[in-house]
Parts: structure tokens; sequence; C-alpha cells
């Protein structure tokens, strides 16, 4: 929509609206020099360092980075889109957005429906304290232990039972405009009820106008919730529940805890924990994710601890995977079994409940413990199946210090202990470790050298690599590299440096290494060359196994 708006406008408009008064709406301002500072609307702070620069135009956040103009001061303290910030920043001005006649014409068809929308969710607010057949859906309320302003919060309503109690209370042209958002039905003929003895949950945008609903039976229908059907307003596949009202009680969104259910969202707000929201559907996909990182970098996921609360926190961390960049958080909260949030924190309270945010597992730790589910990494061909395993979702990661470390997790729990204890060498297990003796190496082709520096990157490859590398005739600099990483039990950077500083020897013979690298490269793409390497020297001495002649096949 941003491109339909003439950038002619934006500057017009940038241009007429006061940054300090704006600014100032929301904080409070102090003059320095020719500038204006404040605490940070967007972090918590004690000391100002935010700073509105009237004369440029732009603020900017010396603690947390944020930086813009009026319009994105406007997006990140009320969460708006661009197009709203604009119109909103048009109205202060006394200015109308200039659209082209189809933006025009798809905005006021949206309006129309959040309007027709807004008319359903009152009438089910009221029914839900007037209608006669409201009984039951109060006592269920009651019984989840909602409270009056918590329902009203969220503005939960009742579907009564007849088919058309909403198609009666609505105008002609409202009831033509809810046809539209499928709330209403005229397939058989005549105009019914989407939802009928239902507890309702209006979805809400980030501006607060309803967009959808879920409905949650009273009775015994085959489907216990259903939400509504996919139109010009309401996108399941991207919105998230309850978002708008954690945008209400937050000022700062920091981090989120998504959950499965609207009855999750709000008994964890019942209880205080306001930053719960809920994606639509049955799995967290790469458009939801989208929308929940546009909000925080800091996401944790909980789910049920049964079969299918486990899918769906691995079809979350499958789809976050080619999302992730430095700065962003994902933790894992599985519940106990039998548990929902719902019924966990009224069974042990909000502190107890938030000790099991605090402590959610990071998505790394997480992905290792999924994936070596079943095996026994003592033994190498288990290890094998977690590198497998692993490796390929890895490579889907950007490159980042996150990935960077879960190559150096993945290596360290597929070096294989068992090996190194059983005694690498007839010399080894002796008093103290054997001076190795040699004249001074210096790694050889490209290949080697690569297999070196991951060697001194992750000291514990050496366990996975010396049995492949000490057959090969050109690969002498890296075998006896590893052969010393072994001897010593090396398995940290840190520990190559201190043994490289008080061993004279083994200085001597590995100073040279690499001399001759005149670049090295990031640690995450050596430790990739170097795997990638291994495995190609492993096929070729497979296939020379095979062919070696006198061998029985």
């Amino acid at each position: 929509m941003s491109g339909m708006i003439p950038q002619r406008f934006i500057d017009d408009l940038l241009e007429r609206i006061d940054l300090v008064e704006l600014v100032g709406s929301r904080v409070t301002l102090k003059k320095a020099g020719r500038n204006y500072k404040a605490c940070c609307p967007f972090h918590e702070e004690r000391t100002p360092s935010f700073n509105v620069r009237p004369d440029k135009g732009f603020y900017h956040c010396f603690g947390c980075g944020a930086h813009g103009d009026a319009i994105s001061f406007l997006r990140e303290s009320d969460h708006l889109g661009f197009t709203e910030a604009v119109e909103e920043l048009a109205k202060r001005a006394g200015l109308e957005v200039p659209y082209d006649q189809a933006a025009r014409e798809e905005i006021r068809q949206v309006r129309t429906l959040t309007q027709a929308l807004e008319t359903a969710t009152d009438f089910y607010c009221n029914a839900l304290q007037q209608h006669p057949g409201s009984a039951l859906a109060r006592e269920y309320i009651r019984n989840r232990g909602l409270n009056q302003d918590i329902v009203e919060r969220y503005r939960v309503g009742f579907a009564p039972p007849e088919g058309d109690a909403l198609a009666r209370n609505v105008d002609a042209e409202t009831r033509k405009t809810l046809l539209e958002t499928h709330t209403l039905s005229d397939r058989y003929g005549s105009v019914r009820d989407l939802f009928r003895n239902r507890i309702m949950f209006p979805i809400r945008n980030s501006r607060g106008r309803t967009i959808g609903f879920g409905g949650r039976t009273l009775g015994d229908d085959k489907a216990k919730y259903i939400n509504s059907p996919e139109s010009d307003a309401f996108h399941k596949s991207r919105e998230i529940y309850g978002l708008y009202e954690a945008m209400q009680a937050r000022r700062q969104i920091d981090k989120l805890l998504v959950v499965e259910g609207y009855m999750d969202v709000i008994a964890l707000a019942q209880h205080g924990i306001d930053y719960a929201v809920a994606t639509l559907g049955t799995a967290t996909n790469s458009e939801s994710l989208g929308a929940l990182l546009k909000q925080a970098r800091h996401l944790v996921f909980c789910f049920d601890g049964d079969t299918a609360g486990h899918r769906a926190a691995d079809k979350a961390l499958d789809n976050a995977l080619e999302m992730l960049a430095d700065g962003m958080h994902l933790q894992f909260l599985i519940l106990p079994p039998g548990e929902d949030p719902d019924s966990l924190v009224r069974k042990e309270g909000a502190e107890a409940f938030r000790k099991r945010i605090d402590e959610a597992a990071p998505l790394s730790r997480y992905l290792f413990e999924r994936q070596s589910e079943g095996l026994d990494l003592t033994l190498p061909e288990h290890q094998g199946e977690l590198r497998a395993r692993v490796e390929p979702l890895i490579r889907r990661m950007p490159r980042s210090t996150l990935s960077q470390g879960m190559w150096q997790e993945m290596i360290r729990l597929c070096s294989r202990p068992a090996f190194r204890s059983r005694g690498f060498s007839r010399e080894f297990g002796k008093k103290g470790p054997p001076i190795i003796q040699g004249p001074p190496l210096k790694a050889g082709p490209r290949k080697e050298k690569t297999l070196c520096l991951a060697l001194f990157y992750n000291p514990a490859l050496a366990a996975q690599a010396h049995p492949h590398l000490a057959k090969e005739n050109d690969l002498g600099v890296s075998a006896a590299f590893a052969e010393w990483l072994l001897e010593r039990e090396i398995m940290t950077q840190d520990e190559v440096m201190a043994r490289l500083a008080t061993d004279t020897a083994a200085r001597q013979r590995f100073y040279n290494m690499f001399d001759g690298i005149e670049h090295f490269l990031d640690e995450e793409s050596v430790c990739r060359e170097a795997l990638d390497s291994l495995e190609t020297i492993k096929e070729t001495q497979a296939k020379r196994l095979i062919a070696r002649p006198g061998r029985l096949h």
C-alpha cells in the first residue's frame, strides 16, 4: 500500500509535522542545545539516551539503536503499519492522503468489512450478558476462572444457538457485508449464522478492529473450535490472536509467549502474564513467524507435552531456521503431559509459570535434544546419525553467531570420547603425554589448510577426522595436528592457545602451519568446508577399500 502513496506527499507531510511536538506527546523531552533528550520510549533506561533532532527531522537512541522519522516513530510507538501511520500524521496536519482510485476502493472495502465485524462483536458481547440462552456460556467462563474485566478486555462473547440470531439483529447493509466475510452464509437458500452456540473470541488487528472470529462450542459439535473463513479482511496464516491486547498492556513488547489457544492467552493474561499470543491454525508458519518477529525479537514457544505439542514445536523450529539472525532469541517451553497453559497457570500460579518461561530451552538446546532422542552418543554410528539429522538443519540457517555456535556443538557431540579413553597410540597412557618430535610443519593445499584451521577452531573435530586423515599421504600436517590434539585431550580453542604457549616442541612444530593464508575465513565457513572435505575423503577411502585386489565380493 505504501507504493500507492506518492513520495512527494510523504516528503511534504514530514516537512509539516513538528517532530518535537509528536515525540513530546508520548515522552517528556528536555532541551539540550539544539536537540531534545528523553528516556527512550522503546526500551527501559534510567539515563536519557534518546535524542530528537528537529533540524534534521529524525530521532536516535544511543541505547537501543532506534532511529527514524515521524512515520517510523508513530509506527513503533503505536504499533501501526506504514499506511496507518501516514494516515494518522495526515490527520494531524489536516491533509487527506491522495490514494489512487484502486487503493481508495480497497481501503473503503476493508473498512466496511471491519465495521460490519465490529457490529457482530457488539452483538456477541451483548448476547453473553442478555440472551436467554447464555447461562451455560457464563457458567463456562466462570468455571475457567475468568473475571469480568478480562472478558471485557478481550471482548469475549456468545453466539446464540438459533441459526439466524445474528442475521436477524443487523440491518440489510451489514447483513450483506457479513456475507462477504462468511460470518453469515446463504449457501442453503436462507441467511444463516456461521457461529452457533459457541463462546466467541474476536480476532483483532493492530488497531483493535475485529477482522475475524474464533468460536468454541458449548455443545457436542464435531469441531470443538472453528475460525472465520478467509476474507479480504482476514488472512488466517498471518494473524496473531491477542497481539493487540498485548500491545495495549505494554508500552514496549520485549518478549512474546506464543501459545496454542484462545483460552490459554486469556487465562495467562488473567494471571498477569499479559504478553501471551496465539497463532491461528495448527502450526506456526513462516508468515505468522514474520508477524511475531516484527513485534518482538524474543519469542518463547509454549506447547502441550503431548505428541501433537512436540510436533507443533518441531514445526515452529523448522519454520524459524531460515529467519534466524543475531539478536533474535527463540525458546521452547514444553509443558508436563496432560497440561496446557490455562490449566497449569491456574494450578500452580503465575510466579511458578513465569519461572517455567524463564527456564525455557533456547532453540539450540531444544534442537539438539530433540534430534538426539533415541541415540547413544558414545557410539560412532549414533554420532553419525546425529550429524545426518542436524547438519541439514544448520545449513538452512543464515550465517550468524548462533549458527556458528551450533556447528561447534554438533562437532562436539559427534566427537568420540570413548576412542580417546582407550588410548590413541602405543605411547599414550604413560606418565604425561608424549612429546611430538619432528620438523616444523606447514599446511599444503587449500584443503589441508582448511582442515587444519577447522581443527584449530574446533579441536573436538580431531576425534572424527584423524582416522581418515592418517590414511591420506597428502594430509600429513592435518593428521599430525589432529593427533596432537587427541593425545592432549584438547577440546577448545582456548586450550589450543594455552598448550601452544607452554609446549615448546609443539609450538615450534606448528608455528608455521598457516603460513601463506592471506585471508582467514569465518569459523562457520571453515567448518562447513572441512566437513564437506571429510565426507569426500571418507567416500574415496570406502571406494578404495571395495576396489582392493583380492577383496571378496
